[in-house]
């Protein structure tokens, strides 16, 4: 029986496809975000250049108040408070030329759709480090819209952004009020309910005046460096409770123990004693000032950041301007009185606190709304 040939060609035919070099498919080129050139680059002397100039203004206000009360003590007595502004205002003008080398956010121009820019930040960032930059076209999704201050009150905020302001302005007010307060009490020596210290009126021997404007003692200065320092002091637990409590329940404990410290101050104690309770009244208030600006930056998405801090720091300035009222005004008519509506101050901004219906602990930063 005869077998059936194979044909050569096919077998050609065969070979030629097998062997022949597969078509070329489409590499996926290689594409990174602004978080992944962050972390690529690391940390370096960017950060440290970035550290010290804007730590100058929320990380170096501790040495700032410092240096003030000190000079203070040498300037104010031998050539006047009027110099003393003078020298005061000099890092001022020393930070304004030092913020010219602040790049602009990289996330920032990103999200505006610049990411030329972006790049750009990011290229400077990495060699002032010595880095390099992940491999790759840098991609971040564009959004449509920027923040608007309509935004801060959506639905969706609207109840964060009106309890936020409530305790930025009581937080302020706080802690301005306490600051004159410190000085209304050493000057005016109202420790233990004594009276205000009399002085004759030049030309009339009979009529006398209550006079609060006497020079400050070196002891005075004293106490309120001792007090200032207490911004620091409960920077570890507020660290602590921050991270573990969280920032709502954090805030609202720290509020109400400033609304208790306030009421502290009507009790009649000795020197020592009064430094104690303004050295806790100034941590408390630095302890505030520091969650609520962490909270602040995180519960708003990055179009709305800047705004809802830009905002609230309007509503800081607000408690700012009416707190020398109390503490200068209605403490000459009723020193209890003043206390009180401190703290109550704090007691309302510890329950808005408390309430916030966002806690941010743990959570992502929000890119869009």
């Amino acid at each position: 029986m005869a077998t059936k040939q194979t044909e050569p060609v096919t077998i050609i035919s065969l070979r030629k496809l097998s062997l022949g070099s597969p078509e070329p498919q489409p590499t996926e080129s290689k594409t990174f975000t602004v978080e992944d050139a962050v972390e690529t680059i690391g940390f370096g002397r960017f950060h440290i250049a970035l550290f010290l100039i804007m730590g100058s203004t929320g990380v170096f206000w501790l040495a700032g108040s410092l240096l003030i009360i000190g000079l203070a003590s040498v300037v104010v007595p031998s050539i006047g408070w009027r110099w003393l502004i003078r020298v005061a205002s000099i890092p001022g003008i020393i930070l304004i030329v030092a913020f010219k080398f602040i790049p602009e956010s990289a996330r920032f121009n990103v999200s505006t759709g610049n990411t030329q820019a972006a790049l750009a930040t990011l290229e400077s960032i990495a060699r002032m480090n010595r880095s390099a930059m992940p491999e790759g076209t840098l991609v971040e999704p564009i959004l449509e819209k920027r923040g608007r201050f309509a935004d801060l009150l959506d639905a969706k905020y609207l109840r964060t952004t009106l309890q936020i302001w409530v305790i930025w302005l009581g937080i302020s007010f706080a802690y301005y009020g306490i600051i004159l307060a410190s000085a209304e009490l050493l000057e005016r020596d109202l420790v233990c309910g004594s009276k205000p210290k009399v002085v004759e009126t030049a030309g009339d021997p009979e009529s006398q005046s209550p006079c609060h404007c006497h020079m400050f003692a070196p002891s005075d200065y004293q106490t309120m460096i001792i007090s200032t320092v207490g911004e620091i002091a409960l920077n570890p637990l507020n660290m602590l409770g921050i991270n573990f409590l969280g920032r709502r329940l954090s805030l609202s404990i720290t509020m109400g123990c400033t609304a208790l410290f306030f009421l502290l101050l009507n009790i009649c104690t000795s020197s020592a004693g009064l430094i104690g309770f303004l050295f806790m009244l100034r941590a408390l208030v630095a302890a505030n000032f520091n969650t609520i600006y962490i909270y602040t930056a995180e519960v708003y998405p990055t179009t709305m950041r800047a705004l809802g801090m830009g905002t609230s720091g309007s509503l800081c300035r607000i408690g700012a301007m009416v707190a020398p009222f109390i503490s200068q005004v209605l403490m000459s008519a009723s020193f209890l009185g003043a206390l009180c509506l401190f703290s109550s101050v704090c007691v309302i901004c510890a329950i808005s606190a408390f309430t916030l219906p966002i806690e941010t602990k743990g959570r992502a930063l929000q890119q869009i709304k």
